[in-house]
């Protein structure tokens, strides 16, 4: 009797009146809580990549390693992260957050002592488990906190937040690394404790508990056959590179393409599966997300292996590189907005075919400039790095409107899952197969010389100059590589959205109406 009178009661208030579970003075708690609790997600990649060649000095880390030192993570976070996201409706966001954000910075604190690369990489894996829990709660508890009215403006303070840290992560980290060595790296993964304890402390005290609302089953088979047929695929393509058990790769990558066959299959026969295959007959949706692939996954590999490029093989500082990020952040927080508009005036084809169009001139760019070994950050590689800030803030908001617009209203969460979960698989498969093509770039140039270091690995002192100067010239060639595939990625990415996505072929609306299919 007393649950009953409780459902009543609770129907009742002004929260539920409102059609959400929070009263309004407390729904500030909420926005704070999910701002933190991105912020760990959001910085945690950025700092690492500047961190990663202090790193392998530090635990005396293979290429290969620091690959899955990246990859555990973006592992567990690619498979799992849709049901992580059907983990909040089954058991209620408020509660499925909390959890989430307790494994991450549990496994962030066991990261920040790991004493060697496999230690890390297991602990790194189970951060990424956390992750696929955290990161799509902390947007969908703002959605059900805030009324229709207000999910607009809450939504954009947290996203201008989310931009901020992630922008200003790596230029702090950075100089923290310049200044305290090589050791330091370790405070990159603590200062997730108390960032966190602040988001679980504000949750669990301020906030109230919110209900469940679907009790349907976890995908949990699904999740499983999506981590082994991805860990396959980036084991396999990680193992080629010159440092990796190469005679394992070809299995490997087999091993994973069949076990994808087999999760597709799965999939198809599950009454809620987790991911809903059928919208992939949809052509504006299937081509929004092949061109999130290519896009995602070119992004990912120079977002990687650039910073490796400019501190081991440059020398620059941490400080110095630090701020390569800052472009990307910046252009999506002001630009997202009117680029918004832009796209659902004319659509999103054209932004999105010319905004990707910009990012592969930018790599090409990259490409070039390491081809010919001009090693000027300031007036080469920055300028770069803002063209394909400025590309990339041309593509997110049209991308997700194409992806959104794309299927019924009744599907438009799973649609923004699986969008989300294909640029993540895009790093992951990114990270593991550019490695392996720029290590075998540089060992062929290098002749894998006595005492010479690994790609993106720094020298030891007393390296005589001669090797020196090659390894810089390997190094630059090696990644140039990279940024060529990246560049023909983004043309695909350009190609793709311009035949698939509806919208106008010309920014001009007064030219005409092409709105395709």
């Amino acid at each position: 009797m007393s649950s009953a009178n409780e459902t009543t009661a609770d129907s009742r208030s002004p929260a539920r009146a409102n059609g959400t579970f929070c009263p309004q003075t407390q729904r500030k708690f909420v926005l704070v809580a999910a701002i933190l609790a991105s912020a760990l997600g959001f910085i945690d990649g950025s700092i690492l990549a500047i961190a990663m060649p202090a790193l392998r000095v530090d635990l005396g880390a293979s290429l290969a390693e620091a690959q899955w030192i990246s990859n555990a993570y973006a592992l567990t976070l690619s498979a799992l992260i849709l049901a992580g996201g059907a983990a909040g409706d089954r058991f209620g966001l408020r509660r499925a957050f909390v959890s989430g954000i307790t494994l991450f910075i549990a496994a962030s604190l066991a990261c920040a002592v790991a004493p060697d690369p496999t230690v890390l990489i297991a602990f790194r894996a189970i951060q990424g488990i956390g992750a696929a829990i955290m990161v799509p709660g902390s947007l969908a508890i703002i959605a059900k906190a805030y009324p229709k009215k207000e999910r607009g403006r809450a939504i954009g303070i947290w996203a201008a937040a989310s931009a901020l840290t992630t922008a200003l992560g790596p230029v702090l980290g950075g100089f923290v690394l310049s200044t305290f060595g090589d050791g330091v790296w370790r405070a990159i993964f603590a200062i997730n404790l108390p960032l966190g304890l602040i988001s679980i402390y504000l949750l669990l005290a301020k906030v109230p508990a919110d209900r469940p609302t679907e009790k349907r089953s976890l995908d949990l088979g699904g999740a499983a056959l999506a981590t082994l047929a991805f860990g396959s695929l980036a084991y396999g393509l990680t193992a080629m590179n010159a440092e990796g058990a190469g005679l394992m790769s070809g299995p490997a990558i087999v091993a994973g393409m069949v076990l994808l066959f087999v999760f597709i299959f799965y999939e198809l026969r599950r009454r809620d599966p987790m991911v809903d295959l059928g919208l992939f007959r949809i052509r504006a949706f299937a081509g929004a997300n092949l061109a999130t692939f290519f896009l995602y996954f070119a992004l990912s590999a120079n977002l990687f292996y650039l910073p490796m490029l400019l501190i081991a093989g440059w020398r620059l500082s941490e400080a110095e590189v630090g701020f390569i990020f800052l472009p990307l952040s910046a252009s999506i927080a002001l630009l997202s907005g009117p680029v918004g508009q832009w796209s659902d005036r004319i659509g999103p084809r054209f932004p999105i075919a010319s905004g990707s169009m910009v990012v592969a001139i930018a790599f090409a760019g990259l490409a070039l400039l390491t081809h010919f070994g001009i090693h000027n950050f300031w007036t080469g590689t920055f300028p770069l790095m803002a063209l394909m800030g400025l590309g990339m803030a041309q593509v997110v908001s049209p991308l997700s409107t194409a992806v959104m617009t794309s299927v019924e209203d009744k599907d438009t969460g799973a649609a923004s899952g699986i969008n989300n979960a294909i640029s993540r698989v895009g790093g992951l498969i990114a990270v593991a197969a550019m490695g392996s093509l720029a290590a075998w770039v540089y060992a062929r140039m290098t002749g894998n010389a006595a005492g010479m270091p690994g790609f993106g690995e720094p020298p030891a002192s007393g390296l005589a100059a001669n090797l020196d100067a090659l390894r810089i010239a390997a190094s630059d060639s090696a990644f140039a590589a990279v940024a060529a595939v990246t560049t023909l990625l983004c043309l695909l990415s350009s190609i793709v959205a311009w035949f698939t996505v509806p919208g106008q072929a010309s920014p001009w609306p007064w030219r005409g109406d092409d709105s395709g299919d």
